[in-house]
């Protein structure tokens, strides 16, 4: 395989999945360990992605403030804010975490409506704060630098004592058999206590990570309520997450 085409493959699954281990892409590209090291080498000094310890990360994902870093699937993504404003009503508790979809949501959340968002996300609750009808309260603990998402022990505790209506998670995988997956352990368990806190759970997605799974299950599709994706709720790519728990918008 060519220079230019790894590339552009390892490109798609940072977009896909925020970041990617080395040894993922060695797998993936069936090429060698150094192979995968000289290319991240050469992309993170183009400045196309960040290298992290055990592979690489987005570079819109870890820092998407920072209008130089183009936002994967940005369109995709303002559709699927745009859908999942329709769950939200006036008086309610929302639990969210961070990314870019996320972000994406808090931007577009309007000027009359009436909520309090708890996040573990510090660009998530900045970007909220905007708003001035909203009230924002950030949960705070060791900041995962990758994800830019507080996790840990203290933040788990704090989502004990909480009863949210709602909460929305990003996805980095998600199907029909393995649910929602992640590759990082402590935001896994991250995850697991916001979905615990919530009376209802929403996964925002991008269609492109439907059909995939990471290394380590957060919950299975029976446990969220609402799958939010770019695509019309009747495309044929959504029939085999149709069921009568799982709402798809």
């Amino acid at each position: 395989m060519r220079k230019e085409e790894r590339h552009k493959l390892i490109m798609r699954e940072i977009n896909l999945h925020n970041k990617v281990l080395s040894t993922d892409l060695s797998v993936l590209l069936n090429i060698s360990d150094d192979t995968v090291r000289r290319d991240l080498k050469e992309l993170a000094e183009t400045g196309k992605l960040l290298k992290v310890h055990g592979g690489a990360a987005s570079k819109s994902f870890v820092a998407p403030f920072n209008a130089q870093h183009e936002i994967y699937a940005l369109n995709e993504k303002n559709v699927i804010a745009k859908k999942t404003l329709k769950i939200i009503k006036n008086e309610m508790v929302i639990l969210t975490e961070g990314g870019t979809t996320i972000l994406q949501l808090a931007r577009m959340i309007p000027e009359n409506l009436k909520v309090t968002f708890f996040t573990i996300s510090p660009q998530v609750a900045i970007t909220l704060s905007d708003h001035s009808n909203l009230e924002v309260i950030t949960i705070g603990g060791k900041l995962n630098k990758n994800a830019n998402l507080h996790v840990g022990a203290s933040v788990i505790n704090q989502l004990v004592d909480l009863r949210a209506d709602l909460c929305l998670l990003g996805a980095n995988a998600f199907s029909a058999e393995e649910g929602l997956t992640d590759m990082d352990w402590d935001i896994v368990q991250v995850k697991k206590a916001i979905i615990r806190s919530s009376k209802k759970t929403a996964v925002l997605s991008i269609s492109e990570k439907l059909n995939t799974a990471q290394r380590i299950r957060i919950c299975g599709p029976d446990d969220i309520d609402y799958l939010i994706t770019e695509l019309p709720a009747g495309s044929p790519l959504m029939q085999g997450y149709t069921n009568d728990h799982l709402i798809v918008l």
